[in-house]
């Protein structure tokens, strides 16, 4: 009789050992897609931009007016370039040249894994550096959503922007991975969190540090705008608010009434345009020394 426990116990630990692989594959893996061409009445200039370290960086770029600054678009993770296509066009409507990218394993760039930020921060670093060369008397500012967030603070370069907004940003891969697990199979998925984690930082040969913004955001020494939402459930108000209270000033900080973790600018509308623009228009148009 005391075979049959034990024979059950062993079955769910191999299942659990099992599902834990299965997930930690499928967060890790690449999302590839053809993000096609636009319609003229929104004309963009297909670039690919070489990277010291990386793939080439496939991306859209559109040309503003002199002088209004340039913003630099980051997408989420298993997302493309086409997330940001509504914020290039109200940044297009403001004057901004914008440049949206697709980072490494995702849309048309190309990489064998998602590293959470470790390796798309290179795709980051790439990006501006072309900026700088294209728009060489411009300023220059990005937006990143979630993965592209953190893409652009564990940048190991100083990016040396001019202004940043952060969106649906985690502090810590540990929360990030907890958050979902959670969503995913309730308070029994914080059962497999340790297992996770270790997968994750096995697989990408790294730590939890080195995955985790929280730990490089006071590095950050641009402006700095974040957004999150009250109900989102994968990066928490909280957590935003210990990422705001951990970064240098200047700082803002915009928590969005029944926001999820989604595209804000979809969800908030005309309120995100006006609290997004009197940002860069501060700090990429030299308003604040007006």
């Amino acid at each position: 009789m005391l075979y049959k426990p034990l024979f059950l116990i062993l079955v769910l630990t191999l299942s659990m050992m099992l599902s834990i692989f299965v997930i930690g594959t499928v967060l890790i893996s690449s999302a590839p897609t053809a993000v096609g061409t636009l319609t003229t009445d929104f004309p963009v200039e297909a670039v690919q931009i070489p990277a010291m370290k990386g793939p080439t960086v496939h991306g859209w770029l559109v040309y503003g007016k002199l002088g209004n600054g340039v913003v630099l678009l980051v997408h989420s993770m298993r997302s493309n370039r086409l997330e940001m296509l509504s914020r290039a066009r109200f940044l297009k409507n403001q004057g901004y040249s914008v440049l949206f990218i697709d980072l490494q394993a995702h849309g048309e760039t190309a990489g064998d894994n998602i590293t959470f930020g470790l390796r798309e921060s290179e795709n980051v670093e790439a990006a501006v550096a072309f900026l700088r060369k294209i728009f060489p008397t411009e300023r220059i500012g990005a937006i990143g959503t979630s993965l592209g967030a953190a893409a652009i603070v564990l940048a190991k370069q100083d990016l040396r922007l001019n202004a940043v907004i952060l969106e649906s940003l985690h502090p810590t891969i540990e929360e990030a991975v907890e958050n979902r697990l959670k969503l995913h199979f309730g308070d029994h998925g914080l059962l497999l969190l340790p297992l996770m984690l270790w997968q994750l930082t096995s697989y990408l040969d790294t730590t939890l540090d080195a995955l985790s913004p929280i730990a490089r955001i006071n590095d950050l020494s641009s402006p700095v705008l974040f957004i999150s939402g009250t109900d989102d459930m994968h990066t928490t108000q909280s957590e935003t608010e210990r990422l705001f209270d951990a970064a240098r000033t200047p700082k803002d900080l915009w928590i969005v009434p029944g926001a999820r973790h989604f595209n804000m600018h979809t969800y908030a509308g005309r309120a995100y345009e006006q609290r997004v623009n009197t940002f860069l228009s501060r700090y990429l148009r030299g308003l604040e020394d007006r």
